[in-house]
């Protein structure tokens, strides 16, 4: 960038600062003086603030003020700084019970900008560092992140054209990747695997706003031998817990909706029930020779199912205190 842009860039910023103070609007002249600017110049700055939304004019006074992207800018800041506030403790207890890397990441433009990290206790462990920008559509925080939005706008962000191949298992089809984003919605909950990087994993779900809005995704990552398809639905209980927990510390109020150990649980449930199906004949043969021992066999198994899920769910409901 020459030294003309640079003293373009330095004197807009200057001007946009002007409007800090307890005027509501100022006029090109007033500007002008202020910032020991010409006329022309000041007429150029406005021009260009007011075509990006930076400011806008009083059609009734000819005086400018502050756009609404700016207003929009504001809250983005206030959003990602609530955000941190309300993840770290929730973060803390994810990567706690998963001794994996948990982390939060929010939208921008095509990309997930992971904003809060904590990393696995793990000696084999992911390293992505704070800051890092990664394609939305190969990532299971950017897959929830584009599931949730307006309709329409996922298309609009990434082009309506073939994406990116970080790895032959990355999703590039607009349709494939859709269907995916509708597998999202319906469970909840969205996974990435050898899809950015091969041999790695994740798994993420959704943080909204007081308003019920999705502005961010919590995810847990790991090399895909710790993160098999079993400690994904193991898991994905735990991770939407930990988003719904955040979600609850910026003012979000869930109403109905279903609960996460049965969104986790959907994918396998098919496969269940034909499993159940074929051992029906089996277990009708099986069954005279049943005594209380199987019974009993059966209650210990239910009670440390219900004691782990109770011991989950519990360890989160505090962590959004």
């Amino acid at each position: 960038m020459s030294d003309a842009a640079l003293s373009t860039v330095q004197n807009a910023a200057r001007l946009l600062k002007e409007f800090l103070g307890r005027d509501e609007q100022l006029g090109p002249s007033e500007l002008g003086r202020r910032l020991g600017l010409g006329k022309s110049t000041v007429h150029r700055l406005l021009t260009t603030l007011a075509a990006e939304g930076l400011i806008e004019q009083d059609p009734r006074t000819g005086g400018y003020r502050l756009g609404i992207v700016m207003f929009e800018l504001g809250e983005a800041v206030k959003v990602h700084m609530d955000l941190h506030a309300a993840a770290a403790p929730v973060l803390a207890m994810l990567r706690g019970q998963t001794r994996e890397t948990a982390q939060v990441g929010v939208l921008d433009g095509a990309e997930v900008v992971y904003v809060d990290r904590l990393e696995s206790s793990y000696t084999l462990r992911l390293f992505t560092e704070t800051g890092r920008r990664v394609p939305a559509h190969c990532t299971s925080s950017g897959k929830v992140l584009l599931a949730f939005l307006p309709g329409g706008r996922a298309e609009a962000l990434l082009g309506g054209g073939r994406l990116d191949a970080l790895t032959p298992d990355t999703i590039t089809d607009p349709a494939k990747l859709s269907h995916e984003l509708a597998r999202v919605r319906a469970r909840g909950w969205a996974e990435a695997v050898n899809e950015r990087e091969i041999g790695v994993a994740s798994i993420a779900a959704p943080v909204r706003n007081a308003r019920g809005d999705v502005v961010a995704a919590i995810s847990i990552g790991a090399p895909l031998v710790r993160l098999g398809a079993a400690q994904r639905r193991r898991y994905a209980g735990p991770v939407m817990e930990a988003g719904d927990a955040v979600s609850r510390r910026l003012g979000w109020s869930p109403g109905f909706r279903r609960q996460p150990a049965e969104a986790a649980r959907q994918p396998a449930e098919a496969e269940r029930q034909h499993a159940e199906a074929a051992r029906q004949p089996a277990e009708a043969a099986r069954q005279a020779g049943s005594g209380p021992a199987a019974g009993r066999t059966t209650a210990r198994a239910t009670t440390r199912g219900t004691v782990a899920t109770t011991t989950t769910t519990g360890a989160l409901a505090h962590a959004d205190r």
